[in-house]
């Protein structure tokens, strides 16, 4: 019997918090052997941050440092999992590395999409074969390139029985649309904000990078005038194929919202709580108005606030965590990054034209051999 093959999956996301590490094990289907995620520094994630803010001046110098130390510590994550484990590098078939993104706009005349985490410094520091740059093909082929794990929904989720959502909810929250037929086509985008907001006001009014199971924003009250001003941002309209992130959701675009309103910090968080739970609701109440179960992944499954606002919009559609379905929430994106190299090494589409809009199928990541 053939062993089954060893890959491992590495993302930051938007939030810029930590880097998830998976192993995964390819049978031919994944599943998840191991995982762990591995904490920014709090120096490289201020600087993370403060590079990617739309108004932030471009440091040549800065970029291309920032750059090298994330392959270095993207590289230092996957080798202390295999150190964990007790896994070899080499039996490591290869390592799909998202990188962190810093800047996205696919929607410019010229349209681009930037991840710092240089593909080489991985494959040089572990030895691994490493597939990055997964995004860019897409953009070229007149995608958004993002996002990009719904076809990793299909394979591990879809469910002749039912029409399904998986609802990831990162600094950004996307949908995946499953219908019954696997053969059918995909819908999903990026909805709008889910922690992004909600972990920049929280550190910048407490020092805290997160609220913690929501139990800051569950004392406040929502402000139904913000909320609705907010609601009206011309993102929430737009119909797929389309992607977000920080250079919309921002403190900026935050205070704009702010200005000329007297409104308790608390009761902001409240609202903006508010805010992803709607913004949410309403795309899947119109894109997917069949479902009949919607399920979640990403670190708001761990948001009892929010799973519970977004129970009570939903309603009586039931909202439940991955785990349900035997996968874990906190490791979905990682493990599709590990299938994206493993798509990349069979020469396999990695996108899904249906989702991104791009001109078709096509083979993402470029590939950097190990030793």
């Amino acid at each position: 019997m053939t062993a089954p093959e060893l890959f491992l999956g590495l993302i930051s996301g938007t939030s810029a918090d930590a880097i998830d590490v998976a192993l995964v094990a390819f049978d031919p289907q994944p599943q998840l052997v191991a995982a762990q995620a591995a904490v920014y520094p709090p120096e490289l994630r201020r600087r993370v941050l403060t590079l990617a803010r739309d108004t932030a001046e471009i440091n040549l110098d800065e970029l291309g440092t920032l750059d090298v130390e994330l392959g270095q510590t993207f590289a230092d994550a996957a080798l202390a999992l295999l150190a964990r484990e007790n896994v070899a590098p080499s039996a490591i078939r290869a390592l799909g590395s998202h990188g962190q993104t810093v800047r996205h706009k696919p929607s410019l005349a010229a349209p681009y999409t930037l991840q710092l985490g240089d593909p080489n410094v991985i494959a040089e520091r572990t030895g691994i074969t490493t597939v990055g740059d997964f995004r860019r093909r897409d953009i070229a082929a007149g995608g958004q390139a993002a996002p990009l794990v719904p076809g990793l929904h299909a394979a591990l989720l879809t469910d002749a029985t039912e029409e399904r959502v998986v609802l990831n909810l990162g600094g950004i929250a996307n949908i995946t649309v499953l219908p019954r037929d696997p053969a059918a086509p995909l819908a999903g985008f990026d909805t709008g904000p889910a922690n992004c907001l909600l972990d920049a006001w929280s550190l910048l009014q407490r020092g805290q990078g997160c609220d913690v199971g929501g139990v800051w924003a569950a004392q406040g009250r929502v402000d139904e005038a913000l909320l609705a001003q907010m609601l009206a941002e011309p993102y929430f309209a737009q119909t797929g194929p389309k992607s977000s992130g920080r250079e919309v959701f921002n403190l900026d675009w935050l205070q704009r919202q702010l200005s000329g309103r007297t409104i308790d910090a608390v009761d902001v968080q409240a609202t903006l709580l508010a805010l992803s739970a709607h913004s949410v609701a309403a795309a899947i109440r119109r894109d997917a108005p069949r479902a009949q179960r919607v399920l979640v992944c990403g670190g708001g499954v761990h948001n009892a606030a929010l799973m519970g606002a977004l129970a009570t919009a939903l309603a009586p559609v039931p909202v439940v965590s991955t785990a349900s379905c035997g996968i874990d929430p906190d490791y979905v994106e990682a493990m599709a990054f590990a299938w994206l190299a493993r798509q990349r090494l069979l020469g396999l589409p990695g996108n899904r034209a249906d989702v991104t809009g791009a001109r078709g199928p096509r083979v993402l990541g470029a590939i950097y051999f190990g030793s």
